[in-house]
């Protein structure tokens, strides 16, 4: 069969339904881009906020309309948590939850049109891990590998581990074994993924920082990113072999979520604004080239003005590199959603624009400050009209450097020179 995909969400979806993808491919169904006449599409949704479920539906509706008679399936966190939602959309014929998506690979080998759709959601317990990896399908320069799943943390705005279940991570020895094998990959980069990757904890008890030195002394080709990181698991020893490694690029991104004392313990983080604050200090203290992101919620229930400012105060004062900014989005089922002091919307989303342009004046201060070093870029984007190539340097800042346009995709030593508008203007040296 002709078989299209959709993914909605983080980079753990993605290697998902990218891992489904794949297996359906070597049954011997072919891929279709979405919006192609097909006989089966396959949508992996999100439900970190309401525009993802919104999103969910518009694409369910929107597969239905591009291909009438085709199967259409939907997976993941939103149809974990309302599955009876989606099975509403007329045209629907099967919904997968967390524990079940995986089986849509045999499911859809006997599939048909049915007048009513089949609903496989089961309850969290016991969940299995499933391996999953990816390439990222524009620049086709990186991996994500998937090492962990699920979470533990009780935050009360998040709906994660209701969709998700508990924390659970990939078998090491599988995890050494499949990265030997992406050592014959064409790409040069690996981002480690996970819903709380710092949680990695094998069935055989090797932890993150276990991981991260593996991966510095296997003698891999990739350099290898950590997609996200909460401030309480970042560990002494984790530092020292990301400050001491040519493999772990020197860039973490950190989830605050808010400044103010009060707003973090009504989310019920693991931290306070002062231990985040000294980790941030410590991080850059021992490794100065270290580029650093934040996460950041703007407009929780009960956030005032003061507490905002909190926020924007400790981030101003703070060497980070870039913020991620998110609006506050009610998720049913969490404690946050019946907390009083509702924030209007137009006061959420300017707090979010306020984030924006800060992170924006942070990019830019941090890009300044790698000018006149030599760094490794791996070259992802080509300009006909400039005759520029563009990529990110091990801890990240976007770098855009002369060179024809049928360069090998191989990293390469560039030296940055000046600030362009939103990237930096760099020379190239030679391969790295």
């Amino acid at each position: 069969m002709k078989i299209s995909y959709y993914n909605i969400g983080c980079k753990v979806n993605f290697a998902e339904i990218s891992e489904i993808q794949k297996r359906l491919e070597e049954k011997g169904h072919s891929t279709v881009s979405f919006g192609e006449q097909t006989d089966a599409v396959i949508i992996n949704t999100c439900t970190v906020t309401n525009h993802a479920d919104s999103d969910a539906r518009k694409i369910i509706r929107r597969a239905l309309r591009l291909s009438p008679e085709a199967f259409v399936g939907v997976l993941g966190c939103y149809a974990q948590l309302k599955p009876d939602e989606i099975a509403q959309i007329e045209g629907v014929d099967a919904v997968f939850g967390i524990k079940d998506k995986f089986a849509v690979v045999d499911y859809i080998d006997s599939i048909s049109r049915k007048h009513k759709p089949e609903i496989f959601v089961s309850d969290l317990k016991d969940l299995p891990f499933h391996t999953a990896t990816s390439e990222d399908n524009e620049s086709r320069t990186r991996i994500f590998m998937k090492l962990q799943d699920g979470c533990d943390y009780p935050c009360t705005y998040c709906t994660i581990p209701a969709a998700r279940g508990g924390s659970r991570s990939m078998d090491f020895d599988e995890l050494k074994s499949r990265f030997i094998q992406l050592n014959n990959a064409e790409q040069y980069e690996i981002i480690l993924s996970g819903v709380n990757l710092g949680e990695y904890m094998a069935p055989t008890g090797e932890n993150f920082t276990d991981v991260i030195r593996f991966l510095d002394e296997a003698g891999l080709k990739q350099r290898i990113r950590i997609s996200s990181i909460e401030p309480n698991l970042i560990k002494p020893e984790l530092l020292k072999i990301i400050k001491n490694s040519k493999t772990i690029c020197p860039h973490l991104h950190i989830p605050l979520q808010s400044g103010s004392p009060e707003i973090l313990a009504l989310m019920k983080r693991r931290y306070n604004a002062d231990f985040f604050r000294d980790q941030i200090l410590m991080i850059k203290q021992q490794i100065p080239h270290l580029s650093i992101g934040v996460d950041v919620i703007s407009g929780f229930p009960g956030e005032t003005d003061r507490h905002f400012s909190e926020t924007l105060d400790l981030l101003k004062s703070l060497p980070i590199s870039y913020i991620h900014a998110f609006t506050y989005s009610e998720r049913s089922g969490t404690p946050a959603e019946s907390m009083p002091g509702k924030v209007a919307s137009d006061t959420r989303k300017s707090r979010t624009m306020e984030l924006r342009k800060l992170s924006e004046t942070k990019k830019r201060e941090f890009s300044e400050s790698q000018t006149g070093i030599v760094l490794s870029v791996i070259p992802e984007d080509y300009n006909p009209e400039t005759g520029h190539w563009a990529g990110w340097t091990e801890n990240y800042v976007r770098v855009e450097f002369p060179a024809e346009s049928d360069i090998e995709i191989k990293p390469y030593k560039i030296k940055l020179l000046k600030m362009l508008e939103d990237t930096v203007l760099g020379e190239r040296l030679q391969k790295v």
